[in-house]
């Protein structure tokens, strides 16, 4: 396993990158101000540009370490970021990643996170040499769970009241992928 940190990634429609400080007003009006998209969420609806300015000043000053992943989904057609994703936790004994997203609501149900989450999940596997993906979500938000799905990613089951999000003590669902199942048998 070779930690890279957070490389660009492209997709058909989309550029995952780096936050840049420059990021901060399009991530407050595309999504972190609002209280539909963290409902589900473990950080709280930012209440003003600030609150996003500081969360992507602890991002861009940790953008030299090598364990550090967290991208601006950056829509192609209008050079604007529309959600992110990043791992919220890795732990290199295992070599497991657990990953975590969010998008805009006008973005829903486009396809484009599980677009993002695709290419993240193969630059785990091929580029950084990790052995499992998973991710987690509350059962009362089901599109995140279908987005694992589309991903190739393994209903593991539910930890009940194993997590707390902006709604309270809640319930996670969790899905994973190994990367003998992601090669299924390929060569690498």
């Amino acid at each position: 396993m070779e930690h890279k940190g957070t490389k660009i990634i492209e997709t058909e429609r989309l550029i995952l990158r780096p936050f840049q400080m420059e990021d901060a007003e399009v991530m407050f009006r595309n999504w972190a101000s609002d209280p539909e998209v963290t409902r589900f969420l473990t950080w709280p609806t930012h209440r003003n540009i600030g609150d996003s300015k500081q969360i992507i000043q602890e991002w861009v000053g940790k953008g030299e370490d090598p364990e550090n992943y967290q991208w601006a989904m950056e829509w192609k057609e209008s050079h604007e970021p529309i959600g992110s994703m990043g791992a919220v936790r890795i732990d290199n004994r295992t070599e497991a990643v657990t990953i975590g997203y969010c998008i805009g609501r006008s973005f829903w149900g486009k396809g484009f996170t599980a677009e993002a989450l695709r290419e993240v999940i193969r630059f785990f596997f091929d580029e950084v040499g990790m052995n499992c993906v998973n991710s987690c979500h509350d059962p009362r938000n089901p599109n995140s769970g279908k987005v694992m799905k589309k991903c190739g990613m393994t209903y593991e089951g539910t930890w009940r009241a194993g997590g707390v999000n902006n709604l309270g003590v809640c319930d996670e669902s969790w899905y994973s992928i190994l990367k003998e199942e992601y090669y299924g048998g390929k060569k690498h």
